[in-house]
């Protein structure tokens, strides 16, 4: 397989928790299959894994999940990446409300993610998780201390 990026041989394996994927040495990228991605987050945010991110459109041949409810938010255009699989061109998609610009296949949903991108993942569902616990305790909060002063 070639990198989608910089046309080396992806000749390296980097294993995440009990995932491998395929790795750039040249350029520092990574190539994750079907399901990788999500495999590799839960390992590395486990406080997270209720966050989705299995990228899905009609008009793609994908479903879109969590990070992508809002459908007049979920983008996708053609960029000037390959797959190293099918060799078609990869689709550039925002990574939920996020600036990180990921390239999915529409034929076997692998995903290639520049270098440091998988790091910004992690920070980023780590800071979602940690933001939704704090607003649904403080949403429930409210509401149980309402029920208190006028009943349930």
């Amino acid at each position: 397989m070639k990198c989608p990026k910089c046309k080396k041989e992806l000749s390296e394996k980097v294993k995440i928790g009990d995932v491998k994927i395929d790795h750039c040495a040249k350029c520092g990228g990574f190539w994750f299959e079907k399901d990788e991605l999500r495999l590799a987050k839960d390992k590395e945010a486990p406080e997270a894994k209720w966050i989705d991110i299995e990228i899905k459109d009609k008009s793609l041949n994908w479903f879109q999940f969590d990070l992508w409810k809002d459908s007049l938010k979920f983008k996708a255009k053609k960029g000037i990446r390959y797959c190293p699989v099918d060799e078609i061109p990869l689709y550039q998609i925002n990574y939920g409300d996020t600036s990180i610009e990921i390239d999915v296949c529409g034929i076997c949903s692998g995903i290639w993610l520049d270098k440091d991108e998988f790091k910004k993942i992690i920070d980023y569902v780590k800071n979602k998780a940690e933001y939704e616990a704090l607003y649904n305790y403080a949403k429930n909060l409210a509401q149980e201390t309402k029920e208190i002063f006028v009943g349930p």
